[in-house]
């Protein structure tokens, strides 16, 4: 049941961060990957400068896009250069 929430808050994570930084996501599969990662990404920064978003699900999803926006920044970098 957890991996199945991590799908969901990656999903929603994905379409936030599509939404954000404007020019739409990937597509459902795309976002889902994008926010799975961005999910890892997001907590790994966040631990990393000793930064807590609160628990819980709320706090998952904004760790969650932080990071999926920090990840689609820097693939658009990538696909421009």
């Amino acid at each position: 049941m957890e991996f199945l929430w991590f799908i969901l808050i990656g999903l929603a994570a994905g379409w936030l961060a599509g939404q954000v930084m404007k020019r739409g996501g990937f597509g459902v599969l795309g976002d889902i990957v994008v926010g799975v990662i961005g999910a890892l990404l997001g907590g790994f920064l966040f631990r990393t400068f000793g930064v807590s978003a609160g628990g819980g699900l709320l706090g998952s999803l904004i760790v969650a896009t932080i990071g999926a926006i920090v990840l689609l920044f820097v693939l658009r970098l990538v696909k421009k250069a």
